[in-house]
């Protein structure tokens, strides 16, 4: 089992992965708001994929943005992108799976509840 910071890490590379595969020149500040990080942990983030070798910086003249860069995934990044989705979409169907039993015992905990009485409905329960 990894540990909680690598997962939170490979969902991070998988997340950035999938959006510049379709989105390739999006400013650095669109893809951090999509992602919901700060300019500056993206940028931490696509140099390490660069490094990585899964993203490549091209110079792009027609692209939107202002500085003409593109993020092209690598050959090995599409495939390290394939293998984060199977890992990612794994992950997510466990927990999806872990919430529906825990939402299933709530429901059958309601239904072996007894039935409330007026006593039990007085105006100071529930308050904080």
């Amino acid at each position: 089992m990894t540990s909680r910071q690598a997962r939170i890490q490979e969902d991070t590379d998988f997340r950035v992965l999938r959006i510049l595969q379709d989105n390739p020149d999006l400013t650095q500040r669109e893809l951090a708001d999509r992602l919901g990080v700060s300019v500056g942990g993206l940028n931490y983030c696509l140099k390490a994929l660069i490094d990585k070798g899964w993203v490549k910086v091209q110079n792009f003249s027609e692209s939107k943005n202002k500085f003409g860069y593109v993020y092209l995934l690598t050959p090995s990044g599409l495939s390290h992108k394939a293998a984060l989705t199977g890992r990612f979409l794994k992950r997510k169907l466990e927990e999806y799976e872990a919430l529906q039993a825990e939402i299933d015992a709530l429901r059958q905990e309601i239904r072996d509840m007894p039935p409330a009485t007026a006593a039990d409905k007085s105006p100071r329960e529930g308050t904080c």
